[in-house]
C-alpha cells in the first residue's frame, strides 16, 4: 500500500506488499523489499532495503555523504532484512571509495537519532542506542551493542559481540567480546551475557576470560601477552578472533585498564 501523499520516483522498485506511509519521499535508485514498512515523512534515495524492515518517521537513508571529496558519484546504501530504523536516524550513502557502499546487516536496531556515516559496515544484529554517531568507514561486528550518545572516529572497528556503555568515545578499535566504558571506553571485562546467549560453553568462556586478563595486564605488552596466551591457554575460535583482530588493527586496539576495574568471569557465573 502506498499512501496518496507519498512522492515516489519512477525508478523506485517497491514490493507489492510493502507499506509506504503519508508524506514519504522515495527518490532515485531505491528498492524496497517485501513486508517493509516506511512510516510517515521518511526520506530514502539510492538505497536497497530488504524484507520486513521498519523505517520510522523522519529517518533519512541514502542522502549524500558528509565528505568534501564526494562529487556526485553513483554510490548507495544496502540494508538487510528485519532491520529497524527509528525516528530521525541518518544513514548516508557511500563516498566514492572502497565499494562505494554503506552497509547495514540483518536484524539490526538503530535507535532514535543515531548516525551511520558513509562507507560504514554494520554486521547482523548490531544495536546502536539513541544518538550514537559513527564516523565514516567504521566497521561494527556481529551482535555488538553501542550505548547512547557514544561517538566513534572514522576508520575504527567495534568488535564482534562487544558492548560499549553510553557516552563513550573512541579513536581506536574496540576488542571483540569486551565490555568497555568511558572516554576512551577501556575494557572492563568480557561480555559474558552475549557469549552465554549464543551458547558458548563455560570452558570456552573461561579460556576467553583468561586470555582477556593477559591482554589487559600491565605486566606484558601486547606482543608478550599474545605469546603467553598461545603458550598457556587452550586456543579456541574466540581467542583466535581476538588475536587476529589485534594483529590486523590499523588504529590500535584499546586494551589497558586499571586491574581493579576488571570483572572476572567467575564472579558472573
Amino acid at each position: 500500500m502506498i499512501d496518496k501523499t507519498a512522492v515516489i520516483h519512477p525508478s523506485a522498485k517497491i514490493a507489492p506488499d510493502a507499506i509506504i506511509g503519508p508524506y514519504v519521499v522515495i527518490g532515485e535508485g531505491v528498492e524496497i523489499g517485501s513486508g517493509t514498512r516506511v512510516i510517515s515523512n521518511a526520506h530514502i534515495e539510492f538505497a536497497t532495503i530488504g524484507k520486513n524492515c521498519t523505517i520510522s518517521p523522519f529517518a533519512t537513508i541514502g542522502s549524500e555523504p558528509q565528505d568534501l571529496g564526494y562529487k556526485g558519484e553513483p554510490t548507495k546504501v544496502v540494508i538487510g532484512d528485519e532491520t529497524i530504523i527509528k525516528e530521525n536516524v541518518t544513514v548516508h550513502r557511500g563516498a566514492a571509495c572502497g565499494d562505494f557502499t554503506t552497509r547495514i546487516g540483518n536484524k539490526c536496531l538503530l535507535m532514535v537519532g543515531s548516525h551511520v556515516a558513509h562507507n560504514c559496515v554494520l554486521e547482523d544484529q548490531v544495536i546502536l542506542a539513541n544518538l550514537v554517531t559513527l564516523g565514516g568507514h567504521v566497521h561494527v561486528g556481529f551482535g555488538a551493542f553501542v550505548g547512547g550518545m557514544s561517538v566513534f572516529h572514522q576508520n575504527i572497528r567495534i568488535g564482534t559481540m562487544s558492548i560499549v556503555s553510553g557516552f563513550s568515545a573512541s579513536r581506536q578499535d574496540i576488542l571483540p567480546y569486551s565490555k568497555g566504558e568511558g572516554r576512551p571506553p577501556v575494557p572492563r571485562g568480557i561480555n559474558v551475557i552475549a557469549l552465554k546467549r549464543r551458547g558458548v560453553s563455560l570452558d570456552i568462556r573461561t579460556a576467553v576470560n583468561e586470555a582477556f586478563k593477559l591482554l589487559i595486564s600491565e605486566e606484558y605488552n601486547t606482543s608478550q601477552a599474545i605469546e603467553k596466551i598461545k603458550a598457556e591457554i587452550p586456543m579456541n575460535e574466540y581467542i583466535e578472533t581476538m588475536i587476529e583482530f589485534i594483529q590486523s588493527s590499523k588504529r590500535g586496539v584499546l586494551l589497558k585498564s586499571h586491574k581493579s576495574g576488571h570483572e572476572s568471569l567467575e564472579s558472573e557465573e
